[in-house]
């Protein structure tokens, strides 16, 4: 039966690899970590949202390289489901490779961790920790999809 309140949430979602590291975000007193982003708004473009998102959170600006895949994903919290759709894209920050980035967001921080650990990882969706291995490897091109039943194409 749907839940005539339910609603699929659209983010887009930002790769960022320097010295075969992965920048990974963490809301305090959480888990899991994921990918630096957020929430697509109405008539705003998933990379023009991943952008401002970036904005916002590191206080950094950004490029968007392309489009790596979708993810979709749902998990439960507080109690209740939550549906999304994830636009994960190669993401460049525009930052000194030194430079390690500050949240400016009291609620998130930020830490980058190894590519070799990532099977092993509490990144969230799970099946990113498979994906980001070939999306790392082939670049940019071909797109990927893969969902919550982890099926990919």
């Amino acid at each position: 039966m749907r839940d005539r309140h339910s609603q699929i949430e659209v983010l887009a979602r930002g790769v960022c690899v320097r010295d075969r590291h992965l920048l990974v975000c963490h809301t305090r007193g959480a888990q899991n970590t994921y990918l630096p982003g957020g929430h697509v708004e109405f008539r705003e473009s998933a990379p023009d949202a991943l952008v401002r998102e970036i904005r916002e959170e590191l206080g950094v600006p950004s490029r968007v390289r392309g489009l790596l895949g979708v993810i979709e994903h749902q998990f439960r919290q507080k109690g209740r489901t939550h549906c999304e759709i994830n636009l994960v894209f190669a993401l460049d920050l525009l930052i000194p490779v030194d430079q390690s980035p500050v949240s400016c967001e009291g609620h998130l921080d930020f830490k980058w961790i190894p590519l070799s650990r990532l099977g092993i990882s509490d990144l969230e969706p799970a099946p990113l920790r498979k994906m980001l291995g070939v999306w790392v490897r082939e670049g940019a091109i071909p797109a990927r999809w893969a969902g919550i039943s982890g099926q990919r194409s």
